[in-house]
Protein backbone atom coordinates (compact mmCIF):
# COMPACT_ATOMS: atom_id res chain seq x y z
CA UNK A 1 0.00 0.00 0.00
CA UNK A 2 1.04 3.73 -0.72
CA UNK A 3 1.56 5.79 2.20
CA UNK A 4 0.61 9.14 2.89
CA UNK A 5 4.19 10.36 1.99
CA UNK A 6 3.64 8.44 -1.28
CA UNK A 7 5.98 5.55 -0.16
CA UNK A 8 5.11 1.69 -0.15
CA UNK A 9 4.29 0.31 3.12
CA UNK A 10 4.68 -3.21 3.90
CA UNK A 11 2.74 -5.12 6.38
CA UNK A 12 4.63 -6.07 9.71
CA UNK A 13 4.45 -10.22 10.36
CA UNK A 14 5.09 -10.56 13.68
CA UNK A 15 6.71 -14.29 13.90
CA UNK A 16 4.91 -15.77 17.12
CA UNK A 17 7.17 -18.05 19.15
CA UNK A 18 10.05 -18.84 17.50
CA UNK A 19 10.06 -22.44 18.43
CA UNK A 20 6.33 -23.21 16.65
CA UNK A 21 5.67 -23.38 13.02
CA UNK A 22 5.33 -19.75 12.84
CA UNK A 23 8.32 -19.48 11.19
CA UNK A 24 8.65 -21.61 8.60
CA UNK A 25 4.76 -20.34 7.54
CA UNK A 26 6.21 -16.95 7.06
CA UNK A 27 9.02 -18.19 4.88
CA UNK A 28 6.87 -20.48 2.92
CA UNK A 29 4.49 -17.55 2.36
CA UNK A 30 7.39 -15.25 1.30
CA UNK A 31 8.69 -18.35 -1.37
CA UNK A 32 4.84 -18.39 -2.48
CA UNK A 33 5.15 -14.41 -2.95
CA UNK A 34 4.36 -13.85 -6.72
CA UNK A 35 2.00 -17.17 -6.77
CA UNK A 36 -0.47 -15.83 -4.47
CA UNK A 37 0.36 -12.02 -5.58
CA UNK A 38 1.46 -11.18 -1.59
CA UNK A 39 2.57 -7.75 -1.29
CA UNK A 40 5.55 -6.53 0.60
CA UNK A 41 6.21 -7.34 3.95
CA UNK A 42 8.61 -7.66 6.61
CA UNK A 43 8.77 -10.62 9.35
CA UNK A 44 9.28 -9.71 12.94
CA UNK A 45 11.07 -11.30 15.42
CA UNK A 46 14.64 -13.17 15.30
CA UNK A 47 16.03 -14.03 11.97
CA UNK A 48 17.76 -17.68 13.71
CA UNK A 49 13.98 -19.31 14.04
CA UNK A 50 13.53 -18.83 10.41
CA UNK A 51 16.76 -19.65 9.47
CA UNK A 52 16.57 -22.77 11.55
CA UNK A 53 13.55 -24.13 9.72
CA UNK A 54 14.26 -22.57 5.90
CA UNK A 55 17.32 -22.49 3.65
CA UNK A 56 16.41 -19.49 1.52
CA UNK A 57 16.89 -16.21 0.99
CA UNK A 58 17.02 -13.50 4.20
CA UNK A 59 18.00 -9.91 4.79
CA UNK A 60 18.29 -8.77 8.05
CA UNK A 61 16.70 -4.92 7.39
CA UNK A 62 17.72 -2.03 9.97
CA UNK A 63 14.45 -0.14 9.21
CA UNK A 64 10.86 -1.13 7.61
CA UNK A 65 11.14 0.94 4.52
CA UNK A 66 14.35 -1.21 3.32
CA UNK A 67 12.49 -4.11 3.30
CA UNK A 68 10.16 -3.00 0.70
CA UNK A 69 13.57 -2.75 -1.87
CA UNK A 70 14.83 -6.34 -0.21
CA UNK A 71 11.40 -7.78 -0.49
CA UNK A 72 11.74 -9.31 -4.50
CA UNK A 73 14.82 -11.07 -4.01
CA UNK A 74 14.59 -12.03 0.17
CA UNK A 75 12.73 -12.46 2.89
CA UNK A 76 13.46 -9.18 5.27
CA UNK A 77 13.69 -9.73 8.57
CA UNK A 78 13.79 -6.85 11.47
CA UNK A 79 15.48 -8.62 14.07
CA UNK A 80 14.47 -8.70 17.67
CA UNK A 81 16.75 -9.62 20.47
CA UNK A 82 18.48 -12.93 20.90
CA UNK A 83 15.74 -15.53 21.74
CA UNK A 84 18.52 -17.62 23.09
CA UNK A 85 19.08 -21.48 22.34
CA UNK A 86 15.70 -21.83 19.62
CA UNK A 87 14.71 -25.55 19.34
CA UNK A 88 11.65 -26.14 16.87
CA UNK A 89 9.18 -28.13 18.91
CA UNK A 90 10.46 -27.25 22.41
CA UNK A 91 9.12 -23.40 23.04
CA UNK A 92 10.77 -21.52 26.35
CA UNK A 93 10.35 -18.68 28.17
CA UNK A 94 13.29 -16.90 26.10
CA UNK A 95 11.48 -17.70 22.76
CA UNK A 96 7.91 -16.32 24.51
CA UNK A 97 9.54 -13.11 25.40
CA UNK A 98 11.19 -12.70 21.84
CA UNK A 99 7.61 -13.21 20.51
CA UNK A 100 6.15 -10.64 22.79
CA UNK A 101 9.14 -8.33 21.80
CA UNK A 102 8.16 -8.86 18.23
CA UNK A 103 4.56 -7.90 18.73
CA UNK A 104 5.10 -4.89 20.36
CA UNK A 105 7.47 -3.76 18.09
CA UNK A 106 5.08 -4.56 14.90
CA UNK A 107 2.14 -3.21 16.47
CA UNK A 108 4.27 0.12 16.60
CA UNK A 109 5.27 0.10 13.58
CA UNK A 110 1.37 -0.18 12.37
CA UNK A 111 0.62 2.81 14.66
CA UNK A 112 3.52 4.90 13.70
CA UNK A 113 2.22 4.46 10.37
CA UNK A 114 5.46 2.85 9.05
CA UNK A 115 3.53 -0.71 8.28
CA UNK A 116 0.00 -1.00 6.33
CA UNK A 117 -1.51 -3.75 8.64
CA UNK A 118 -0.51 -6.22 11.16
CA UNK A 119 -0.19 -9.73 10.55
CA UNK A 120 0.74 -11.75 14.15
CA UNK A 121 2.01 -15.59 13.97
CA UNK A 122 0.76 -17.94 16.55
CA UNK A 123 2.21 -17.88 19.91
CA UNK A 124 2.09 -20.13 23.27
CA UNK A 125 -0.15 -18.63 25.89
CA UNK A 126 1.39 -20.87 28.42
CA UNK A 127 4.93 -19.50 27.85
CA UNK A 128 3.44 -15.85 27.91
CA UNK A 129 2.17 -16.85 31.15
CA UNK A 130 5.56 -17.42 32.46
CA UNK A 131 6.63 -14.11 32.00
CA UNK A 132 4.15 -12.02 33.11
CA UNK A 133 2.01 -11.47 30.40
CA UNK A 134 -1.73 -11.27 31.92
CA UNK A 135 -3.90 -10.50 28.68
CA UNK A 136 -6.14 -13.48 27.86
CA UNK A 137 -4.33 -13.16 24.26
CA UNK A 138 -2.89 -11.17 21.39
CA UNK A 139 -6.16 -9.26 20.42
CA UNK A 140 -6.36 -8.00 24.07
CA UNK A 141 -2.83 -7.40 24.17
CA UNK A 142 -3.51 -4.91 20.26
CA UNK A 143 -6.26 -3.35 21.29
CA UNK A 144 -4.88 -2.13 24.69
CA UNK A 145 -1.71 -1.19 23.04
CA UNK A 146 -4.37 0.93 20.25
CA UNK A 147 -5.80 2.44 23.17
CA UNK A 148 -8.98 0.40 22.95
CA UNK A 149 -10.64 -2.16 25.48
CA UNK A 150 -10.74 -5.41 25.08
CA UNK A 151 -14.17 -5.87 25.31
CA UNK A 152 -14.33 -3.87 22.11
CA UNK A 153 -12.56 -5.69 20.24
CA UNK A 154 -14.37 -8.06 17.98
CA UNK A 155 -12.85 -11.14 17.03
CA UNK A 156 -14.30 -12.72 13.35
CA UNK A 157 -13.33 -15.80 11.28
CA UNK A 158 -13.27 -15.68 7.88
CA UNK A 159 -12.86 -17.60 4.91
CA UNK A 160 -13.55 -17.76 1.61
CA UNK A 161 -17.05 -18.62 1.62
CA UNK A 162 -17.74 -17.91 5.33
CA UNK A 163 -17.55 -15.19 8.02
CA UNK A 164 -18.19 -16.49 11.43
CA UNK A 165 -18.28 -14.18 14.96
CA UNK A 166 -17.93 -15.95 18.44
CA UNK A 167 -20.21 -13.42 20.86
CA UNK A 168 -18.56 -15.08 23.14
CA UNK A 169 -15.00 -17.06 23.20
CA UNK A 170 -12.89 -19.07 25.73
CA UNK A 171 -15.85 -19.71 28.37
CA UNK A 172 -16.99 -23.18 29.42
CA UNK A 173 -19.97 -23.89 27.68
CA UNK A 174 -21.98 -24.11 30.74
CA UNK A 175 -21.73 -20.59 31.23
CA UNK A 176 -22.80 -19.17 28.17
CA UNK A 177 -26.06 -18.71 28.06
CA UNK A 178 -26.04 -16.32 31.51
CA UNK A 179 -23.60 -14.31 28.87
CA UNK A 180 -25.98 -14.42 25.75
CA UNK A 181 -27.70 -10.80 26.82
CA UNK A 182 -29.23 -7.96 24.81
CA UNK A 183 -26.55 -5.37 25.42
CA UNK A 184 -23.83 -8.44 24.40
CA UNK A 185 -25.74 -9.04 20.88
CA UNK A 186 -26.07 -5.12 20.15
CA UNK A 187 -22.40 -4.76 20.95
CA UNK A 188 -21.20 -7.53 18.95
CA UNK A 189 -23.37 -6.62 15.81
CA UNK A 190 -22.47 -3.57 15.72
CA UNK A 191 -19.47 -4.05 15.60
CA UNK A 192 -19.40 -6.51 12.38
CA UNK A 193 -21.41 -3.96 10.99
CA UNK A 194 -18.95 -1.55 11.16
CA UNK A 195 -15.93 -3.98 10.44
CA UNK A 196 -17.52 -5.14 7.52
CA UNK A 197 -17.61 -1.83 6.10
CA UNK A 198 -14.30 -0.53 6.92
CA UNK A 199 -12.30 -4.32 6.28
CA UNK A 200 -14.10 -5.58 3.84
CA UNK A 201 -15.88 -2.79 1.79
CA UNK A 202 -19.38 -4.34 2.42
CA UNK A 203 -21.25 -0.85 1.97
CA UNK A 204 -24.88 -2.76 3.25
CA UNK A 205 -23.33 -5.74 5.55
CA UNK A 206 -26.21 -8.26 6.19
CA UNK A 207 -26.19 -10.39 8.86
CA UNK A 208 -27.51 -13.51 10.93
CA UNK A 209 -27.79 -14.17 14.42
CA UNK A 210 -27.58 -17.98 15.13
CA UNK A 211 -30.33 -19.14 18.13
CA UNK A 212 -27.44 -20.62 21.11
CA UNK A 213 -30.95 -23.48 21.39
CA UNK A 214 -31.53 -26.38 18.88
CA UNK A 215 -34.12 -24.85 16.49
CA UNK A 216 -33.36 -21.45 18.01
CA UNK A 217 -35.40 -22.38 20.91
CA UNK A 218 -38.85 -24.00 19.42
CA UNK A 219 -40.77 -20.74 20.58
CA UNK A 220 -39.48 -21.06 23.93
CA UNK A 221 -40.51 -24.48 24.21
CA UNK A 222 -36.28 -25.28 24.49
CA UNK A 223 -35.16 -22.58 25.84
CA UNK A 224 -35.80 -18.83 26.88
CA UNK A 225 -32.95 -17.26 25.37
CA UNK A 226 -33.51 -16.17 22.27
CA UNK A 227 -36.64 -14.69 23.30
CA UNK A 228 -35.04 -12.76 25.87
CA UNK A 229 -31.90 -11.60 24.96
CA UNK A 230 -31.56 -12.24 21.04
CA UNK A 231 -34.99 -11.15 19.83
CA UNK A 232 -35.34 -7.79 21.47
CA UNK A 233 -31.68 -7.27 20.48
CA UNK A 234 -32.34 -8.08 16.61
CA UNK A 235 -35.41 -5.59 16.48
CA UNK A 236 -33.59 -3.09 17.94
CA UNK A 237 -30.72 -3.59 15.56
CA UNK A 238 -33.17 -3.44 12.67
CA UNK A 239 -34.66 0.30 14.13
CA UNK A 240 -31.09 1.57 13.60
CA UNK A 241 -31.01 0.05 10.14
CA UNK A 242 -28.97 -2.76 10.72
CA UNK A 243 -29.60 -5.68 8.33
CA UNK A 244 -29.70 -8.35 10.27
CA UNK A 245 -32.03 -11.64 10.75
CA UNK A 246 -32.35 -14.14 13.69
CA UNK A 247 -32.35 -16.08 15.58
CA UNK A 248 -32.24 -18.96 13.20
CA UNK A 249 -31.53 -22.57 13.73
CA UNK A 250 -27.65 -23.04 13.31
CA UNK A 251 -28.02 -26.53 11.88
CA UNK A 252 -29.36 -24.98 8.89
CA UNK A 253 -27.42 -22.16 8.57
CA UNK A 254 -23.99 -22.81 7.24
CA UNK A 255 -24.95 -24.83 3.60
CA UNK A 256 -24.62 -23.24 0.23
CA UNK A 257 -27.76 -21.47 -0.10
CA UNK A 258 -28.03 -20.18 3.47
CA UNK A 259 -24.36 -18.84 3.17
CA UNK A 260 -25.56 -16.64 0.05
CA UNK A 261 -28.13 -14.71 2.15
CA UNK A 262 -25.68 -12.91 4.56
CA UNK A 263 -22.16 -11.88 4.96
CA UNK A 264 -21.18 -12.78 8.19
CA UNK A 265 -23.24 -15.01 11.21
CA UNK A 266 -22.83 -14.25 14.87
CA UNK A 267 -22.43 -17.41 16.50
CA UNK A 268 -23.42 -17.47 20.42
CA UNK A 269 -20.44 -19.45 21.65
CA UNK A 270 -17.02 -20.67 20.19
CA UNK A 271 -17.34 -23.84 18.62
CA UNK A 272 -20.63 -23.24 16.79
CA UNK A 273 -18.81 -20.71 15.23
CA UNK A 274 -15.60 -22.36 15.06
CA UNK A 275 -16.61 -26.45 14.00
CA UNK A 276 -17.80 -24.42 10.36
CA UNK A 277 -15.40 -21.93 9.52
CA UNK A 278 -12.60 -24.89 10.14
CA UNK A 279 -14.93 -27.53 8.43
CA UNK A 280 -14.73 -25.34 4.92
CA UNK A 281 -11.85 -23.50 5.19
CA UNK A 282 -9.66 -25.98 7.67
CA UNK A 283 -6.20 -24.45 5.63
CA UNK A 284 -7.56 -20.64 5.13
CA UNK A 285 -9.12 -19.44 7.91
CA UNK A 286 -8.38 -15.94 8.88
CA UNK A 287 -8.74 -14.15 12.50
CA UNK A 288 -9.06 -10.71 11.85
CA UNK A 289 -9.84 -8.45 14.99
CA UNK A 290 -12.52 -6.15 14.05
CA UNK A 291 -13.16 -2.32 16.30
CA UNK A 292 -9.44 -1.90 16.13
CA UNK A 293 -8.03 1.99 14.36
CA UNK A 294 -4.96 -0.54 12.48
CA UNK A 295 -5.92 -3.84 10.74
CA UNK A 296 -4.95 -6.63 12.62
CA UNK A 297 -5.20 -10.46 10.95
CA UNK A 298 -3.92 -13.62 12.11
CA UNK A 299 -4.22 -17.58 10.71
CA UNK A 300 -6.86 -19.37 12.40
CA UNK A 301 -4.40 -22.00 14.03
CA UNK A 302 -1.76 -22.47 16.68
CA UNK A 303 1.78 -23.06 17.55
CA UNK A 304 1.63 -26.65 16.10
CA UNK A 305 4.62 -27.16 18.04
CA UNK A 306 4.45 -31.01 17.52
CA UNK A 307 5.39 -30.88 13.43
CA UNK A 308 7.58 -27.52 14.04
CA UNK A 309 11.26 -27.85 12.15
CA UNK A 310 9.41 -31.14 10.00
CA UNK A 311 8.85 -28.95 6.68
CA UNK A 312 5.39 -30.00 7.21
CA UNK A 313 3.45 -26.42 8.33
CA UNK A 314 0.69 -25.35 5.58
CA UNK A 315 0.92 -21.87 4.97
CA UNK A 316 -2.32 -21.01 3.54
CA UNK A 317 -3.74 -19.14 6.51
CA UNK A 318 -0.52 -17.29 6.43
CA UNK A 319 -0.87 -16.36 3.47
CA UNK A 320 -4.67 -15.57 3.35
CA UNK A 321 -3.89 -13.58 6.58
CA UNK A 322 -1.17 -11.47 4.71
CA UNK A 323 -3.57 -11.10 1.52
CA UNK A 324 -6.76 -9.74 3.93
CA UNK A 325 -4.89 -7.80 5.64
CA UNK A 326 -3.57 -6.19 3.22
CA UNK A 327 -6.91 -6.09 1.08
CA UNK A 328 -8.59 -4.34 4.21
CA UNK A 329 -6.05 -1.96 4.73
CA UNK A 330 -6.32 -1.05 0.86
CA UNK A 331 -10.54 -0.69 1.93
CA UNK A 332 -9.49 1.50 4.56
CA UNK A 333 -7.51 3.55 2.76
CA UNK A 334 -10.37 4.38 -0.08
CA UNK A 335 -12.99 5.25 2.81
CA UNK A 336 -10.20 7.88 4.24
CA UNK A 337 -9.49 6.16 7.57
Amino acid sequence: MIGADGVIQPLAVSMGDPAGIGPEIIAKAWAARDEHGLPPFVAVGDDRAIARVWNGPITVVQDIRSAVAAFPDALPVLSVEDAGEITPGRPDVEGARCALHALELAVGLVRSNAASALVTGPVSKAQLYQIGFTHPGQTEFVAERCGIAGANAVMMLAGPSLRVVPMTTHVPLAKVPGLITVDLVLAKARATARGLFRNFGIAEPRLAVAGLNPHAGESGAIGREEIDAIEPAIAQLQAEGIDITGPLAADTLFHPRARARYDAVLCCYHDQALVPLKTLHFDEGVNITLGLPIVRTSPDHGTAFGIAGMDAAEPGAMIAAIRMASEAAAHRARLGL
